[in-house]
């Protein structure tokens, strides 16, 4: 025997790094979790060659070993034994597994051709609460781009200050920005910046969700060098390339006053978009939405060629000119989901430039979606 843990440390380490790892043509070896059992801890880590994911589990260590393992059947087969004590043991190429009447042997590989995971110097720890974190970055990645050719446009923008962490993200035509309090061992005057993978804002997301925040790992700590950003949540650590390029200047875009400012309830606005929605355009998604100049409402409206046509008038608090802007109802739906405000302030210029939602009281997030111009 090599190693005795429980079922449920196993389910939930294999839980974490196992998300990573998959089919590669090119290098197989990548579809298997590595297990390092060593008197000092047993680790298990995954590799997809941009991101590297740790995750350390308490067991007794009777025999010292590395191997790699089918990370899709080891996790299947684990996560269908009883809630007891799992008892390993190599045997030749085979992984024999034991817990009560359970018993089965899987192949195993060496490790030598497993990807070495990269390691970055400690220094200048920045700290955040993990609950904190997880809400700012869910409230930016859904309006990462999509599209390959501005590759700088395919993370998260993290703007590291003395005192908080400024998250954004944006696809052009829609943008959001959240804030998050932190604390640096050496905070300094000058601003750092550099973009994180969506995929690995996802992976640090589903991470978090995942069993670490039940469990009551309530800070989590950054290190970064010039290539690469390394998160620690108590004993699961991911490493993750950078994105090399310039982040756009996007504070430009982002209007001061708005000429028009209105204060809605967000159900009753999120209902007449819903509403408008079926009778947008195909392709387009576009809604209206008119703030009349004087008139303490908002009217919400569409109109299709082939379906008809919906008019919703709801209650505001409206201040400014009469004025209209014409959006997509997509974008606009994706940012009120992200809102925990009963009330939201839309502010709008013209219908020519980018309007601003942001709950009642500004929580640390601003939503900028553009205009679709006729």
């Amino acid at each position: 025997m090599i190693l005795s843990t429980l079922k449920e440390n196993l389910k939930l380490g294999l839980s974490i790094v196992s998300h990573i790892a998959g089919k590669n043509v090119n290098l197989p070896i990548l579809s298997n979790v590595m297990m390092s059992v060593k008197k000092e801890g047993v680790k298990l880590i995954a590799t997809n060659l941009e991101i590297g994911i740790t995750h350390k589990i308490r067991g007794k260590v009777e025999e010292q070993d590395d191997f790699t393992i089918d990370s899709k059947v080891f996790s299947d087969y684990i996560n269908l034994l009883p809630n007891k004590k799992v008892n390993l043991k190599k045997e030749g190429d085979d992984l024999k597994i034991e817990c009560e009447n359970y018993k089965t042997k899987i192949h195993t590989q060496s490790s030598e051709d497993f990807p070495l995971i990269p390691k970055i110097e400690k220094v200048n720890k920045i700290t955040t609460k993990t609950k904190d974190l997880k809400k700012a970055l869910s409230r930016v990645v859904f309006a990462v781009s999509n599209n390959e050719s501005r590759v700088e446009l395919s993370g998260v923008f993290f703007n590291f200050t003395a005192d908080k962490l400024i998250l954004a993200a944006t696809d052009s035509y829609r943008l959001a920005e959240s804030q998050v309090a932190i604390k640096q061992e050496k905070p300094n005057d000058n601003e750092q910046k550099v973009i994180v993978p969506a995929r690995t804002i996802q992976e640090l997301i589903r991470i978090i969700s995942g069993g670490i925040e039940e469990g009551g790992a309530d800070q989590i700590d950054f290190y970064i060098n010039e290539s690469q950003i390394l998160f620690i949540i108590d004993s699961t650590e991911l490493i993750s390339r950078l994105i090399e390029g310039q982040y756009p200047d996007y504070k430009q875009i982002i209007p001061q006053t708005g000429k028009t400012v209105s204060m809605v309830d967000k159900g009753d606005f999120s209902r007449a978009v819903k509403a408008s929605s079926l009778f947008s355009k195909t392709g387009i998604n576009d809604v209206n939405l008119d703030f009349p100049g004087g008139q303490n409402k908002v009217v919400v409206s569409s109109t299709s060629g082939n379906t008809g046509e919906n008019i919703t008038e709801i209650e505001a608090d409206t201040k400014g000119m009469d004025n209209g802007i014409i959006v997509n109802y997509q974008y606009v739906l994706d940012g009120l989901n992200n809102m925990e405000s009963d009330k939201i302030k839309i502010e709008v210029i013209d219908n020519n430039t980018p309007c601003v939602i942001k709950p009642e009281k500004g929580e640390g997030y601003l939503y900028i979606v553009m205009p679709i111009k006729q």
